[in-house]
């Protein structure tokens, strides 16, 4: 008999005692109750971004279905973690990720932007269970603002060289060299660099 080990699961009724106690040890369920809590998911939400039902979801979550990879990859890649969160013990394991200069990547702020307002580089990519993203940003010379954006979470900007206008909601807020600006990424912010002098920064956003 051929299985779809795409969507087939065994239960914890299934599996014999020393499987079932090795997969409980990882807590798994747990694990995805509180990725999903902090996200602020609904089941029914989490359903409709993985394919999955919320039933099974919720069986997952009470350690009564014990998923595949497949399926764990799937509610891995809503989260943005990789499947070592689920497996890995975090108190005897810190998380510990180096970035060299030659490994980061320049990137625009779009990829269509023909003259784009800033190019970053991510700090911290190769840690997937990151709990806050930082990057280093340069923002180009006569260069349109920021379209107006906003999520979830908060934002802490410290200027490396030059000026920047970081305008969010009604308030516009220039900042020199050295200055440092935190606020709540939850209302429409944009960034615009001031002057002819280069200008960059270290952005670190905190979602919720």
């Amino acid at each position: 008999m051929d299985f779809n080990f795409d969507s087939w699961e065994r239960t914890a009724g299934m599996l014999s005692d020393t499987l079932a106690s090795g997969l409980e040890r990882y807590e798994i369920g747990k694990k995805v109750r509180t990725l999903r809590l902090t996200k602020k998911l609904g089941l029914a939400e989490l359903g409709e971004h993985t394919g999955l039902s919320p039933s099974m979801l919720s069986k997952i979550e009470r350690a009564q279905l014990f998923p595949t990879l497949p399926t764990l990859l799937k509610i891995a890649l809503v989260f943005e973690v990789g499947l070592e969160h689920f497996f890995v013990d975090r108190d005897q394991k810190p998380t510990v990720a180096v970035v060299r200069k030659k490994e980061r990547v320049r990137l625009p702020h779009r990829a269509q932007d023909r003259r784009p307002p800033y190019y970053f580089e991510s700090l911290d990519f190769p840690a997937t269970d990151r709990k806050t993203n930082s990057y280093y940003a340069e923002f180009e010379a006569q260069a349109k603002p920021t379209p107006p954006h906003s999520h979830a979470g908060a934002e802490t900007i410290y200027v490396i060289k030059g000026q920047l206008l970081v305008s969010v909601g009604e308030e516009e807020t220039v900042l020199a060299e050295g200055d440092s600006m935190y606020f709540d990424s939850a209302f429409p912010h944009t960034y615009l660099r001031q002057g002819s002098a280069a200008c960059s920064a270290l952005v670190l956003v905190a979602p919720v």
